[in-house]
């Protein structure tokens, strides 16, 4: 498959409660600051069962902190619930599109439930691409 044939648009489906609300808020904040991704890791490698108190706003805040982030300017975004409306808008957008839980993937509006296995994946995005595998 030709490079550049192929784009992924990251949204939040924040379905398990206030937890999980907070934590792709805070996400989003770390994107602000271009570590979209590195706090992304971060939860998933902190995760401790649902509403538990593993994405409190304080372990949120002190997670940027050990990414280095600008936690003056993260945790202003985080207190002010900038992306509350947002997380809300595609959690209720993916429950309109039939998304059920995390991951879910589009390719062409073919929906993938779970996580595919990586030759699975491949060849629907070729074929999407319009070259096979």
């Amino acid at each position: 498959m030709a490079e550049g044939r192929a784009k992924l648009v990251w949204r939040h489906f924040a379905f398990l409660g206030q937890e999980s609300i907070w934590a792709a808020e805070a996400a989003a904040c770390a994107g602000e600051q271009g570590q979209f991704w590195a706090y992304h890791d971060t939860l998933f490698a902190e995760q401790q069962g649902e509403n538990g108190g593993a994405f409190s706003k304080e372990n949120l805040k002190r997670f940027a902190a050990r990414l280095g982030l600008d936690t003056a300017r993260f945790n202003a975004c985080l207190d002010t619930d900038r992306y509350a409306t947002t997380v809300q808008a595609e959690t209720a957008a993916g429950r309109q599109k039939g998304v059920r839980a995390t991951p879910t993937l589009f390719v062409n509006g073919q929906k993938i439930e779970g996580v595919p296995l990586f030759e699975e994946l491949r060849q629907v995005i070729g074929a999407a691409a319009g070259g096979g595998s």
